[in-house]
C-alpha cells in the first residue's frame, strides 16, 4: 500500500499532542505546552517540564509495559490539560460547581479537591469506557448462540465491540462543540506533518498537510479493537479446556469469562502500543496495512481546521521543538 504522497517526511517525531476546549496540547521530549486561544482573540499558553519518572522507575520503560504507563500518563495529562483550557471559557458557558464540588473544597482545599476531583473522573471515565467497549460486548457474547461456534462468537463480538465504537464516535459528532475539537485535533495533525517535512512552521504550509496521522491515539484505539478479538478468543478457547468451568452454572461461568476479559485489558494495551510503535517508524507495506484503519476513522475523529486553529497547533508545537536538532525522533 503506497503511502500518499502528502504524507511523505523528513523524518518522525515522537512529539504528540491532544485537542483542548479552543486549544491544543502538545507534548515534546522534555516539557509540554498548553495553548488556548480566549474569548478575546488572545492566546494563552503555559509550558512545563516532564518529569522523567521513567529514569526513575526503569520497568516503566520495559516493553509491554510501557504502553500502559504511557495510556495512564496520557489521560491524567490530558484530563488537566481540558480542565486548564476550560478555565478560559465565557463564565455563561462554565458549568457551576455541584455540592459535591464545593463540599470538597471546603474540605480538603481548592488544589487538593481539584486533584481529588480528577482523579474521580478519570476513574469514572476508565470505568464507562471499559463497561462500554468490553463488558456490554462481553454480555451481549453471552447472549449469543453456541451453534455458530467458539471462533465464530468471539469474531461476532469484537464486530460489535467496533460497532459501538463507531456509534459512539458518530454520535459523537453531531455535537458542535466536538465537530471544534476535531477540527483542533486535525490542526495538531497537520502542525506535525508540517513539522515533520522540515517546512517552516506557517500557516499556509501547515493547511497544505494531510491531517490523517499514522501516529494517532485513534489509530491506538482501533488497532486495541482488533487485537482484542485476537487476544479474547485465546482466552475463551483456553477457559473452553476446563471442564470445571463448563460444570458451573451458566451464570457463573459468564462472570468468570467477563472478568477474565477485564483482567486482560493490560496485555492488550501493551501489545498494542509496541505495534503501533512499530507502524509508527516503519515504512513497509504491513505497517500501512495496520495503520489503515485508523487513519480511515480519522475522517471522523479530525476535521479541517480554520486558520485561527491552525495559528494555536503552531504556536503549541514551537514550544517544545527541542533545543538539540534530532533529539525528539522517534
Amino acid at each position: 500500500m503506497a503511502k500518499n504522497k502528502s504524507e511523505k517526511t523528513c523524518f518522525k517525531t515522537s512529539i504528540g499532542g491532544q485537542a483542548l476546549i479552543e486549544g491544543i496540547l502538545m507534548r515534546g521530549v522534555d516539557k509540554q505546552s498548553k495553548v488556548c486561544r480566549k474569548p478575546d482573540g488572545e492566546l494563552a499558553f503555559e509550558v512545563e517540564e516532564l518529569s522523567h519518572t521513567k529514569q526513575k522507575y526503569p520497568i516503566l520503560g520495559w516493553p509491554f509495559i510501557r504502553g500502559i504507563f504511557m495510556l495512564i500518563s496520557s489521560m491524567s495529562n490530558g484530563m488537566k490539560a481540558i480542565t486548564w483550557s476550560a478555565e478560559f471559557m465565557p463564565e455563561e458557558q462554565q458549568e457551576q460547581p455541584s455540592r459535591f464540588d464545593l463540599w470538597l473544597e471546603k474540605k480538603l482545599g481548592s488544589e487538593k479537591a481539584e486533584k481529588a476531583i480528577m482523579a474521580f473522573a478519570m476513574v469514572i471515565g476508565i470505568l464507562l469506557a471499559v463497561g462500554l467497549f468490553f463488558l456490554l460486548p462481553a454480555f451481549l457474547f453471552e447472549l449469543l448462540p453456541d451453534s455458530i461456534g467458539l471462533v465464530g462468537r468471539c469474531l461476532l463480538e469484537g464486530i460489535i465491540r467496533i460497532i459501538i465504537f463507531l456509534l459512539y464516535l458518530w454520535f459523537a459528532t453531531s455535537m458542535k462543540e466536538i465537530k471544534r475539537l476535531f477540527a483542533y485535533h486535525g490542526a495538531e495533525h497537520k502542525s506535525i506533518f508540517c513539522y515533520e517535512k522540515q517546512l517552516p512552521l506557517t500557516v499556509e504550509n501547515v493547511r497544505m498537510q494531510s491531517r490523517f496521522h499514522p501516529r494517532c491515539g485513534t489509530s491506538f484505539l482501533v488497532v486495541v479493537m482488533i487485537i482484542s478479538i485476537f487476544v479474547i478468543s485465546i482466552m475463551t478457547w483456553v477457559l473452553s479446556l476446563f471442564p470445571a468451568i463448563a460444570a458451573l452454572p451458566s451464570a457463573v461461568s459468564a462472570l468468570i469469562r467477563m472478568c477474565c476479559k477485564i483482567l486482560l485489558l493490560p496485555i492488550i494495551v501493551g501489545i498494542t502500543y509496541e505495534i503501533n510503535r512499530w507502524v509508527g517508524k516503519s515504512d513497509s507495506a504491513i505497517a500501512a496495512v495496520i495503520a489503515w484503519p485508523g487513519k480511515k476513522i480519522q475522517h471522523i475523529t479530525t476535521k479541517e481546521p480554520d486558520d485561527s486553529m491552525i495559528e494555536v497547533a503552531i504556536e503549541a508545537l514551537k514550544l517544545v521543538i527541542p533545543d538539540e536538532k534530532g533529539s525528539d525522533e522517534w
